[in-house]
């Protein structure tokens, strides 16, 4: 069984930076894409990035070129940097482990969530 443990939530100004952390453990002989998720209250769960076990990642347009998604493989940890933070980013932010580069929200295993709070 994956488990997967996110790290990194806060609250931050606009304009600042957070780094979310999330560790695998478990059997992850399956999983080969990592990918991170966020969902506001009274929204939909949606996709923010993911990246494959080859380094191909994928984002949403609200956050191109604000945030960047990596893997450490052998630390089995993936990482989102968010950079230029906004209040529309305030949101509980979820790490998902998958076998396929589709991203619907019901695939995949998740992590317990952490909270992101961007205001000033």
């Amino acid at each position: 069984q994956v488990q997967l443990v996110e790290s990194g939530g806060g609250l931050v100004q606009p304009g600042g930076s957070l780094r979310l952390s999330c560790a695998a453990s478990g059997s992850i002989f399956s999983i080969n894409v990592m990918a991170w998720f966020r969902q506001a209250p009274g929204k939909q769960r949606e996709l923010v990035a993911g990246i494959t076990g080859g380094g191909s990642t994928n984002y949403a347009d609200s956050v191109k070129g604000r945030f960047t998604i990596s893997r450490d493989n052998a630390k089995r940890t993936v990482y989102l940097q968010m950079n230029n933070l906004k209040p529309e980013d305030t949101a509980r932010y979820y790490c998902n482990a998958r076998s396929t580069t589709n991203y619907d929200v019901r695939i995949g295993l998740w992590g317990q969530g952490t909270q992101v709070t961007v205001s000033s």
